[in-house]
């Protein structure tokens, strides 16, 4: 069996010109198939079947191997016994129909609204770097936009006056998004007291400065959420995009529409925004079980 795959990892570099490592990647996806064959007892690769291929996959998938690299398994092994055919020392192919198993999606972690008013009563607003970053944290729990987005606003990019904001998300792919009451007082806030002392250069456009006056960095801003975060003693493991999904999530807890959300999230398929109606049924089932008298 070891000299069939030899012969496969020949053919690949003679015959196609596959690159080495790409060759040695098909090696050893197909030597730790042998070996899983072997435990089987099974005694050559025409005893296999597509549920032997699978189990296969799923045991690589309990190592922690990523969805990437099962996917490259499985086309290792569908290659392989596609040689088998050509040299006829196989009669099918059982990877041909195999499927990559499943990768369960995980929830995104969500902050209570209790804890998002704890994280942005943070910012002390005797300073223009607290105003500033009163600012972002209201805008970011406002709108949903992602910390990419946040720091590339420009001055042009937040119309106070109407209230929207205008961002690009991914894909270059533009939308506006509504701003609320607070984010709005937050903001005019900054621009009035705060944005003005960071200045150094009136050309800058950048919405938000660091202590040189020069747009902020994401890394910039991860430092000062970490710092937040530490101060209200929130006991989750949160990050940025936490807010994000708090956002989400609120919105729909409390009777927005999918699709509404699905704009303002910038999500280009519903599929995506709809695994924060789980974390909303998972929290009225919370709730349910809380105060129902019967639960």
């Amino acid at each position: 069996m070891k000299r069939v795959i030899k012969d496969f990892i020949s053919y690949l570099s003679v015959e196609r010109g596959l690159a080495t490592n790409t060759l040695e990647s098909y090696q050893r996806d197909l030597i730790k198939y042998l070996n899983f064959l072997k435990e089987r007892q099974l005694g050559c690769f025409e005893d296999a079947s597509r549920k032997t291929i699978t189990q296969f996959l799923l045991k690589e998938k309990e190592k922690g191997l990523s969805p990437a690299t099962l996917t490259r398994n499985l086309a290792s092994i569908r290659s392989f016994y596609n040689f088998l055919l050509q040299e006829q020392i196989v009669q099918n192919n059982p990877a041909a129909e195999a499927e990559t198993p499943r990768q369960e999606k995980k929830l995104p972690r969500v902050l209570s609204f209790q804890d998002v008013e704890l994280l942005l009563e943070q910012p002390k607003t005797g300073n223009p770097f607290g105003l500033r970053d009163k600012a972002m944290l209201e805008l970011l729990y406002a709108t949903g936009i992602r910390v990419s987005e946040l720091v590339f606003l420009d001055i042009n990019s937040i119309n106070l006056k109407t209230g929207f904001l205008r961002c690009e998300g991914k894909g270059s792919k533009e939308r506006i998004i509504p701003l609320g009451s607070m984010a709005l007082l937050s903001l005019r806030e900054y621009l009035r007291s705060g944005r003005p002392k960071l200045l150094k250069n009136k050309n800058e456009k950048a919405f938000f400065l660091n202590q040189h006056g020069r747009r902020l960095t994401r890394q910039g801003f991860w430092k000062i959420f970490k710092k937040y975060t530490l101060k209200a003693d929130i006991s989750k493991e949160i990050t940025p995009h936490s807010l994000r999904h708090s956002f989400a999530t609120h919105l729909l807890e409390n009777g927005a529409d999918l699709r509404s959300v699905q704009e303002m999230l910038g999500h280009a398929d519903i599929s995506t925004t709809q695994i924060y109606t789980q974390v909303t049924k998972r929290r009225i089932k919370e709730i349910y079980n809380q105060t129902h008298p019967r639960a």
